[in-house]
């Protein structure tokens, strides 16, 4: 079988020029991620949703830098032939631009990332672009941000009133000045992520953000049916928690009646 060859930059852009959609989905580990490659996946988040769905966090807050690292050097030994974006956790970015420099260098150079993904808008712009012009592809995200969860109180829709949308709107444009290559629209109107989408010349990504932005990401928790419960943006594909709670009570089972190791798994 002919080596998959790992999508770049220019070829996203290309592709929402082409009409072609993008589809992304998040991974944190090199099992889930190689699957993901192996299903033709055009693009692998590692979010730092991996707080909850992975760590048992409350929020992403809590998420550091070093188990971004971790995680993303695992779905990169997971998904060789993959183009895989890191997200810059919570106050990664914004402390000094120094450090935020040193932060995506790590998930380039330690976490084998082929980007980086920042929660953004136009105050981070200027550091977008200095990280563009250092050679770091980066991919912004706008509307919901799940990191400033301490200071909005409530995951909601953005940009429903004129104003809100005006906001997002420059956002974006903002963005796209600064040089990302894409960008996640989260949790948005459809409306006004279509008006964005057709707005900018870089894909969007979006997740709760209508079917007209450049390409889709969802959490693979969320689709393969592994989390509690689903997410308006989300369907499930499968219903794998239940398939795996029934194998391992198979398993008990098997155990404690003596059935299992039988000879055939013995020496």
């Amino acid at each position: 079988m002919e080596k998959r060859k790992k999508l770049t930059v220019s070829q996203f852009r290309k592709m929402k020029e082409n009409g072609e959609k993008i589809v992304m989905v998040t991974s944190y580990d090199a099992c889930f991620a190689a699957l993901a490659e192996a299903g033709n996946i055009d693009m692998i988040l590692v979010g730092d949703s991996v707080g909850m769905t992975q760590l048992g966090y409350e929020n992403t807050v809590q998420v550091t830098m070093d188990q971004m690292v971790h995680h993303c050097a695992a779905v990169r030994r997971g998904a060789p032939d993959t183009f895989i974006v890191g997200d810059m956790p919570f106050l990664s970015c914004q402390i000094s631009e120094e450090q935020a420099m040193r932060n995506a260098m790590r998930l380039m150079q330690e976490g084998f990332c082929d980007a980086v993904k920042i929660e953004s808008d136009t105050l981070l712009a200027p550091l977008i672009a200095k990280m563009v012009h250092a050679g770091i592809p980066v991919m912004g995200h706008i509307g919901l941000l799940p990191q400033h969860i301490k200071t909005s109180g409530v995951y909601k829709i953005q940009g429903k009133s004129e104003k809100a949308a005006d906001r997002l709107l420059a956002d974006a444009k903002a963005l796209e000045d600064a040089g990302v290559f894409s960008m996640v629209i989260e949790c948005v109107p459809a409306a006004l992520a279509k008006r964005i989408t057709e707005m900018i010349s870089v894909p969007t990504i979006g997740i709760g953000a209508g079917k007209d932005c450049s390409g889709q990401v969802q959490v693979i928790n969320d689709i393969l049916g592994l989390s509690p419960y689903t997410p308006k943006h989300a369907r499930k594909h499968a219903e794998l928690a239940e398939l795996i709670k029934n194998v391992i009570s198979s398993y008990t089972k098997e155990v404690k009646e003596g059935v299992f190791p039988g000879e055939e798994n013995s020496f």
